[in-house]
């Protein structure tokens, strides 16, 4: 039987998967009909950053039908960061498009490389790169936290502080420099990626509990500020 703890954990998981993947496919859907290709790219980028809860999502739905909790426990960090690599690559190119087009190629090199790092070291390494928790089985779901002492743990960072500043920052300083609607849009973005750094940075360091609760709800609005921004 589910936990209330499991139940904020794997609630607020499916929250943020639904929210991601009904505004990637819009985002899909406008970019069809718009011909716009970074909003296709948009839709991409956020069904692929929801779909970093995936392990609690599955390890939720596992505990339900079967009573049991993923196994083995590491296949909990695969679902959920196997989706890092194509998650920064796409974000930093459609950052790099609106705000650096001629950095395009050198910036995308740069985090693919990394990207790749990462990839490798998740999937060789997986029980040095995170350090998993599980108090109830059959009742909590599994928890997850980086090793700090592992290079998967500081290009997670890397990635992240390099999100806040190259977009959300970058974003916002284009904002203030425009009007209008284009000015309005640049915000959404800015918002959007400050909220994706924030509460992922947030889910990744604290225990499960209600704080957790709260930072996915904010999560969900992600998906939400990409496609304003990026609709037209």
């Amino acid at each position: 039987m589910v936990s209330p703890l499991g139940y904020l954990d794997g609630l607020t998981a499916t929250g943020i998967i639904l929210s991601s993947v009904i505004f990637g496919l819009m985002s899909f859907y406008h970019a069809r009909k718009l011909e716009a290709k970074l909003l296709a790219v948009a839709g991409v980028m956020v069904i692929f950053i929801g779909l970093f809860w995936l392990g609690p999502f599955v390890d939720f739905l596992s505990i339900i039908f079967t009573g049991k909790n993923i196994s083995p426990i590491y296949v909990y960090g695969w679902l959920s960061y196997v989706w890092v690599a194509p998650a920064i690559i796409i974000a930093m190119y459609l950052g790099s498009e609106l705000l650096v087009p001629e950095k395009k190629k050198i910036i995308i090199g740069i985090y693919g490389i990394l990207g790749i790092m990462f990839e490798l070291l998740i999937f060789l390494d997986v029980s040095g790169s995170f350090t998993f928790t599980l108090n109830n089985p059959g009742q909590d779901t599994i928890d997850s936290s980086f090793n700090q002492t592992s290079p998967t743990y500081f290009l997670i960072i890397l990635f992240l502080i390099s999100t806040l500043i190259f977009m959300g920052i970058g974003f916002a300083v284009k904002a203030k420099q425009a009007t209008g609607e284009i000015r309005k849009k640049f915000t959404y973005l800015s918002i959007g990626f400050i909220v994706f750094v924030v509460c992922g940075a947030i889910d990744s360091i604290l225990p499960l509990g209600v704080a957790i609760g709260i930072s996915r709800a904010v999560m969900m609005s992600f998906a939400l500020f990409m496609y304003l921004g990026l609709k037209t």
